[in-house]
């Protein structure tokens, strides 16, 4: 099979590998659509210990199952490989599963190939009427997902009436903006610097977008909910800034690992602050569910790219220049609208 290997820093190489052998659990799924993540693009970049070269990196994907009684069968994969024996995982809680894996980090190859290997119980169905260009999405978004799930039971409340800020306008800030809006919210705010996406995200339904030094900017102290995707010092000041006394702020990403809180603030005034990576199965597949059912939008906002041409989608979108949230990477024997 050909697949797209991180092979050193800041390269990737377009390679023939052999095709994976599924473990005895495990089914082979013939890759039609796979999403760049941040993560992918930290261990391209070699900021990534857990993710050495070589390795295939990739693990936001969606396919058909190949071979055995299920041949033909549409899925999205949920790429956490929980141990499904351990308390966490017995209280559905498989994030936080320790023995977990996840494709794209040793020992599970990733889904920038034509072929990946997946427990079954990883796979969900996609309906006929999605592109696994967009079932594809169901790993990023379900993050955001997750994360809203958490700030709704802190808050005790319905999300509507309050006012919540999204901060960065990648896919995993949209897909936080859209999940607040599916699960009840009617004022979301997604803040993003770069121009260009600002541009791409404006008619996104379910929220509005501004940059930090707008007038729709809200004012500090007043919001209910931040969701802070980037991860940033800068952006968990902002964080800090934005959120109201007894708000919550719910930290997604994973850009810088110190800095930006203002302890005393959030301590005084009683900020509850949730850190939270990845999702359980089950809100893996309520988010495939909101998909499939149209309730996270049409899903416009993506871009499609040959996996053959990886290498120039990682770089453009080091440069910034690229407005879409998402590139999505399409092997050579398929494509996305399968």
């Amino acid at each position: 099979m050909k697949a797209l290997v991180y092979t050193g820093v800041e390269e990737l190489s377009y390679l023939e590998l052999p095709d994976p052998s599924p473990a005895v659990d495990e089914t082979l799924v013939r890759i039609v659509a796979s999403g760049i993540c941040g993560s992918d693009m930290h261990a391209f970049l070699g900021h990534d210990p857990r993710r050495p070269a070589p390795l295939t990196l990739g693990h936001e994907a969606a396919g058909v199952v190949t071979g055995g009684p299920e041949d033909g069968r549409r899925v999205t994969i949920n790429p956490l490989v929980a141990c499904q024996t351990c308390a966490e995982c017995s209280a559905s809680r498989e994030n936080l599963c320790s023995q977990r894996q996840i494709i794209s980090m040793p020992p599970r190859q990733g889904a920038f190939a034509d072929y990946v290997a997946m427990p079954r119980r990883n796979l969900v169905t996609v309906p006929e009427h999605v592109p696994l260009s967009h079932a594809a999405l169901a790993e990023p978004v379900a993050c955001g997902w997750h994360g809203v799930r958490l700030a709704r039971r802190v808050v005790g409340t319905d999300l509507a009436g309050l006012r919540c800020v999204v901060i960065g306008g990648g896919a995993i800030g949209v897909g936080a903006a859209l999940s607040l809006s599916a699960q009840g919210a009617d004022d979301v705010m997604l803040v993003e610097p770069n121009e260009m996406r600002r541009a791409r995200l404006a008619d996104v339904s379910g929220f509005e977008v501004c940059a930090a030094n707008e007038p729709a900017m809200p004012s500090a102290g007043t919001v209910d909910v931040v969701i802070d995707g980037v991860g940033l010092a800068s952006t968990r000041t902002m964080a800090s800034e934005l959120t109201r006394p007894g708000g919550v702020i719910v930290h997604i990403g994973l850009g810088e690992g110190t800095g930006g809180l203002d302890i005393r603030r959030m301590t005084l005034q009683e900020i509850t602050f949730i850190g939270t990576y990845t999702y359980t199965a089950q809100d893996f597949a309520d988010t495939a569910s909101a998909i499939f059912d149209g309730r996270l939008g049409p899903l416009d906002w993506i871009e499609e790219r040959p996996l053959a041409a990886g290498q120039a989608a990682f770089q453009d979108i080091r440069a910034g220049r690229v407005a879409a949230p998402k590139i999505i990477l399409t092997p050579e024997h398929t494509t996305a609208s399968a």
